[in-house]
């Protein structure tokens, strides 16, 4: 079974800046793909961002696009989220996302526990 671990959440100021990481853990696994997703209160759970592990294409969400950079590292199995110039509209639980491909398994949707960001004023 392949865990994934979100950290780096918190607390910060409107213009501020985060970076969210997100760990994979398992036996014998292989990322596809790996990303973000959020969701404030009362709302569903949106794309935020997204990066192939073969290649490290990436992609993003409208709402993000400029201000977010994803990356990853793949000798550690981690992905990251760099928040930039954060708005009060940024304020979610953001959850890690994967689609692995697991040693006698087939392809899955993984899911983290999720971190919470807020921007305030």
């Amino acid at each position: 079974q392949v865990q994934l671990v979100e950290s780096g959440g918190g607390l910060v100021q409107a213009g501020g800046s985060l970076r969210l990481s997100c760990a994979a853990s398992g036996r014998s696994f292989s990322a596809v793909t790996m990303g973000w997703h959020r969701q404030a209160p009362g709302k569903e759970r949106e794309f935020v961002a997204r990066i192939l592990w073969s290649g490290g294409e990436t992609y993003y969400s409208e709402s993000v696009k400029g201000r977010f950079t994803i990356s990853r590292d793949n000798a550690k199995n981690t992905v990251y989220l760099q928040m930039n110039s954060l708005k009060s509209e940024d304020t979610a639980i953001y959850y890690c996302n994967a689609i692995i491909k697991a040693d006698r398994q087939p392809l899955n949707n993984y899911w983290g526990q999720g971190t919470q960001v807020t921007v305030s004023s």
